[in-house]
């Protein structure tokens, strides 16, 4: 369900975070659906728990999900599928502004290309 690259430069607990919020925009995580354990997702996926448990807390503090002690992890259902695909873009669109900063691109050059982007007809 959950898939990792464990070549990429974005962390793993990044990656995961990024998995849950995709799975619950398409429907596939459902509003109070129980989420694996932290320490069965992280023996099924071969990571550390603590990167686990970074990406639920993250997810957690951000209300995407909910926590009971003792009985597990739940995806929310304080966020609707628009909420969380915007999330998803906005993020995407945060890490490709890093990557152009990363190879050199300044502010401006980022801010050129988005102005061309909408004069170009697009929306």
């Amino acid at each position: 369900m959950f898939s990792l690259n464990f070549e990429s430069h974005e962390p793993i607990y990044e990656q995961l975070y990024n998995n849950v919020v995709k799975l619950i925009a398409l429907g596939v995580l459902k509003h109070d659906e129980r989420l694996p354990t932290v320490r069965a997702l992280a023996k099924e996926l071969g990571i550390n728990p603590n990167t686990v448990a970074k990406a639920y807390q993250m997810l957690e503090r951000d209300g995407v999900i909910y926590s009971f002690i003792g009985k597990g992890s739940f995806v929310s259902s304080g966020r609707s599928s628009e909420e969380l695909k915007l999330m998803t873009a906005k993020k995407q669109l945060s890490d490709a502004i890093d990557k152009t900063v990363e190879l050199g691109m300044t502010r401006d050059d980022v801010l050129r290309l988005v102005n061309e982007y909408f004069e170009g007809g697009k929306k």
